[in-house]
């Protein structure tokens, strides 16, 4: 029951992040302002590093890697977004 919520969770905060990044990127194509595309990357990178990458590390039980790899490519996300406000 603990690991059918648990993956339901996952899909629902994918979904989330793949709509939001799909939001992001079409705002950038209709506007082509520059720091649309960098406020897409770095939604794109915050769900790549939290969602996949981090729970795929979770599932093969990679410990203190898994852990830096999924927050180095977090912390990259929000560098990104940072760049993104600066820069509109």
């Amino acid at each position: 029951m603990v690991e059918e919520l648990h993956y339901a969770i996952l899909i629902v905060h994918l979904i989330a992040g793949l709509v939001l990044v799909y939001l992001a990127i079409k705002a950038f194509k209709k506007t082509k302002y520059p720091p649309m595309a960098l406020l897409a990357i770095g939604f794109s990178l915050i769900v790549i590093g939290d969602t996949i990458i981090g729970d795929y590390m979770e599932f093969l039980e990679q410990g203190i890697f898994g852990e830096v790899l999924t927050e180095t490519i977090e912390i990259l996300g929000f560098v990104v977004l940072i760049l993104a406000v600066k820069r509109s």
